[in-house]
Order: C-alpha cells, then structure tokens, then sequence
C-alpha cells in the first residue's frame, strides 16, 4: 500500500494541492485525472519520490518495489534492448550480472564460490531463470519483434523506444507501477495488450492518461486533482464523469431554487413591511431569509470548451464518390483502385497503420484537381471543411488570435470574435495573443473554431484529438455525435472512434474494407484474424 500523509505543493503563491491525504491499496488501478496543468504528472513524480513536495511525505512497506515508466527515451542508448526491460528490476538485473561476471573467471576463490551459491538463491528466488524469457514475452506484446531484442536501444525509433521502456515498468511483476500517459504513439493493438494485461495485474497501479477508453477499461477507481484538492472516487472514468456532471446539475439546480426563495421572499417583505396586518409574516419570512445562503458553485481548474457545428443547408443525396483512386503516401506505401461512396448520414472512422495512407486520402478528396489517377466526385450541395494532421500552414503570420479567426468569419465584429474565442477557452488577454505562439492544443482549438464558422455540410478531421486534453476530447466528441452532416475522421481513439463511427473505412497497401460496422465490431474482427 502508499500512503500519502499531509502532502502540499506550491509554486510561488500557486497552490497546486494542498494537505493531501490518500491510500492507494493493493489490487486497485487509480486513473489521475485533471486539467493541463493541474498537476498530475507532478504528482506521479511525488509519488514516486523524484519530487519533494513542500510539506508531508510518502510512504511504502519497505518490501514492496515500486516501478516507474520512465520518460528519458535516451538513457540506455548503449544497452541492448532485453537489457533494457531487466534494468527495470534492478536488484535482480545486478545479480544477474555479478553472476555472469562469477562465472566467467577462469577459477573462483572460496569466497567467490559461496557468493556465487547465495546469489544462485536470490536468483532464484526472484525469478531470474525466466527474466528473459519474460521480458520477451513484455516486448512481444507491446510488438517489439525478436529479431530487435539483442539491438541496442539506439539503433530503435522513438516509438519503438517508449513500448520497450513500457516493458522495462511493467517488469518483475513491480508491487507499485506508476505510468505517466502509457497509451502515448502506441497503436491499437498495443494499447489494447496494456489493457488486458493491466486488467489481470493483482498489484497497484496508478496512471496518468488522456485515453477514455483505456481509463474505462482498465481503472477501479478516480484519483481527481481539482479545486486545489486531491480526492479519489470508486469506479471507472465514466462513471466518474456522469457523477460529477449529476452532481454539478444538483448543486446549480439547488442554487436556483434558492434564488428563487430569496427573490420571493424579499418580494414579500418589500410588499407588507409597512403593512400592520402583515407585519408579523414579513418578519418571519425576513428571518427565513437572514437564513438562507446560496451556495457558490466552487471554481473549478477543469474547463470544456463549447463545440457545436451548425449547417447553412441540409447535404444532398450525394455527398462523395471515389472511383479508382490511387494513394501514394510514399516509402512504397500505395493502394490502388479505391472506390468509396459516402452517404449523407455516414460517420466514416478511417482506420489502418498507415496514417500516411489516410492523409493521402484525405489529401485526395479534398483537392480533387490535383489527382493523378481516379476520380473523386462532390455532391452539388455539399460544402466540407477539413481539420488537417498538420496545421502549422495556418499560424505563420503574426496575427492577434481575434484577427485570426476574423480571417474565417462572416460576422467581423470583434465582440462577436471574442465571445467565440471565449467559448473555446481563449479568454479576455488570451484572446489578443499571437497565432504565432501557441501550443498544440491551442492550435487544435482555434482550427476547431474556424470550421464550426465555416457552417459547412460535411466535415473531414484528420487526428483532431492528438493535442487535446480529456475536457476538450469530451466536449468534440459531443459535438461531432450531435452534428447532422456526413464525418470522415480518423482518431487513435479508441472511445472517440466507437461513439461516433456507423461506418469503416480500412486503407491498407494491400486493399480496402469498406462495411458500415461500428469501430469496435471492426476492432473485434481484426483481432480474430490476427
């Protein structure tokens, strides 16, 4: 078990959680949820000792192993990578190689003999015979094939980096596992290995993630960082957030009904105050009201942005036609002979491992002229609007963000442009800030303001949610479920994909799979066949 005893964190006059007191029990998997910026990862690193909060402690029984993912991708350049995920036990990977290094004399002393005997029984012990066959079956999983497992960590891509010191948290079965955003550039398939995997691991686990479906899946319980506090509640992410949103609704409808009173009240008293027949009720009722409070609604760290796509006119029967189109995304990476009709009720989830392929695509249908081979066909009525992978083209000039969108607005009038800005969470300064300066998520907000603008009929989003926190992934999807036009999207997900989606389009090199099924039954059959 870890306890967490009177913990505070502040920054300067910024009180990021103050006189924290938690347990996090043995069997639990706790999901920290929170705005950016609210603390969460800080925490992790409280939690895991790298980080001194300013009062409390933490603590742990002294037999228990803690393991953390680690986020320094360059740390084990050198080592190979079986080696790697052993390091991530480190008592036993010691023994290991003091073993090793016992063994390879030429001839041991007496004293180097019974060391190597009492080492051969911590080994045992600690499962070193079946260490490697372990940790290949962690790389495996996480798809790190054989043939790379004698590599050295340098020779690997950073995605192929992040699943092997995955691997190095997960291994020696650790008693305490902390996992900062574990689902980060790891496919499908992946994420779902974790996910099985973290659902029969009998220990702690407490992780960090922007991944729905993964905190659905896998979390027996909520561990929320807001109001500058620090509570956990039972159940999974949804469950959670259909409470809290209960909860919030009960709170304002309590406060307005006591608003109400008041009003009635005090109507009352200003009417018969001067009254003498009535005298005696206006001072009971005034009274009544000295006792009465309304509650203030606490302020919350924790913000959705308001997205709603409306249409300037309903799409036709015919919205998109392909036929014979040919993709090159480059590298050798080609499909040939798509043809796809998209209908006006259709919300296409467009899926496969190449995000290259689905960029083409998108490149395709959306700049119809510039094709080499096919044909790409719009509905007259149709008017689409595209979220591209790579925005940066948008945000080269040095534009205040009211000037930036007004570029995309019929109505020009700046109070109009700033209470747009401020439902997407670009508030008073905020608002005048450069185009030029901001983060990704930030970017993503303003692209998502230029189509809700754009009032189109059929809208295209390519990765809309890779920079988004929860509230903001919550507050799209919700938008894009209620949007009455045809969606092509594609997402890494999971949650996103299966609310939205009537209809799949796979694009892989070797052909296509076009079937209205829903992104889980697709997800399903992928599974079976592999």
């Amino acid at each position: 078990m870890l306890n967490v005893s009177n913990v505070s964190l502040q920054y300067g006059s910024r009180v990021l959680f103050k006189d924290v007191n938690l347990s996090f029990r043995k069997g639990n998997c706790y999901g920290i949820i929170g705005a950016n910026g609210a603390g969460k990862s800080t925490f992790l690193k409280i939690l895991s000792g790298e980080l001194e909060p300013n009062t409390g402690d933490v603590t742990h029984d002294a037999n228990e192993r803690l393991s953390v993912l680690k986020q320094d991708h360059f740390a084990y350049e050198e080592h190979t990578v079986l080696d790697t995920v052993m390091m991530g036990y480190p008592e036993l990977y010691k023994i290991g190689k003091r073993r090793e290094e016992l063994y390879a004399k030429p001839e041991m002393t007496e004293d180097e003999g019974m060391e190597a005997i009492e080492l051969e029984t911590q080994f045992g012990e600690m499962g070193g015979y079946e260490a490697e066959s372990s940790a290949g079956t962690l790389l495996k999983g996480l798809d790190i094939p054989e043939e790379s497992h004698t590599k050295l960590m340098k020779e690997l891509d950073a995605n192929e980096k992040i699943r092997v010191l995955l691997a190095q948290a997960l291994f020696g079965n650790p008693d305490i596992l902390l996992l900062d955003e574990p689902t980060n550039h790891m496919d499908l398939e992946c994420v779902n290995w974790l996910e099985d995997y973290l659902e029969r691991f009998e220990n702690t686990v407490i992780v960090v993630s922007h991944d729905r479906h993964f905190l659905n899946r896998v979390c027996t319980n909520i561990c929320d960082i807001d109001y500058g506090k620090i509570n956990i509640y039972g159940g999974n992410y949804e469950f959670w957030y259909e409470a809290s949103q209960l909860a919030q609704k009960q709170r304002k409808d309590q406060n307005r009904r006591a608003e109400e009173k008041i009003a009635e009240l005090k109507a009352f008293i200003q009417r018969f105050a001067s009254n003498a027949s009535k005298a005696k009720q206006a001072t009971s009722r005034k009274k009544l009201l000295d006792k009465m409070t309304v509650d203030e609604m606490p302020a919350s760290s924790r913000k959705f942005p308001w997205v709603s796509f409306k249409m300037d006119r309903e799409p036709g029967k015919i919205v998109l036609e392909v036929k014979d189109l040919t993709l090159d995304a480059g590298d050798g990476v080609k499909l040939e002979h798509l043809n796809f009709s998209l209908g006006g009720e259709d919300k296409v989830a467009l899926v496969g491992e190449y995000g290259t392929l689905k960029t083409a695509f998108f490149e395709a249908i959306q700049d119809p002229e510039n094709i080499k081979s096919g044909k790409v066909k719009w509905g007259t009525t149709i008017s689409s609007s595209y979220f591209p992978k790579n925005n940066d083209a948008f945000f080269g000039e040095d534009l205040s963000l009211v000037d930036w969108l007004r570029q995309f607005s019929k109505e020009q009038d700046e109070t109009f442009i700033r209470g747009f800005l401020g439902r997407m969470l670009f508030t008073g300064e905020e608002a005048l800030k450069s185009a030029k300066v901001l983060s990704g998520g930030e970017k993503v907000r303003c692209m998502l303001s230029r189509m809700m603008l754009s009032n189109s009929n059929m809208l295209m989003l390519d990765e809309p949610t890779a920079h988004l926190d929860l509230e903001s992934i919550t507050a799209l999807n919700n938008g894009l479920v209620a949007y009455k036009g045809p969606v092509i999207f594609c997402t890494e997900d999971h949650e996103f994909a299966e609310t939205l989606a009537n209809h799949i389009l796979e694009l892989t090199p070797n052909g296509y799979l076009d079937r209205s099924i829903s992104f889980d039954e697709w997800f399903a059959n992928r599974k079976k066949k592999k």
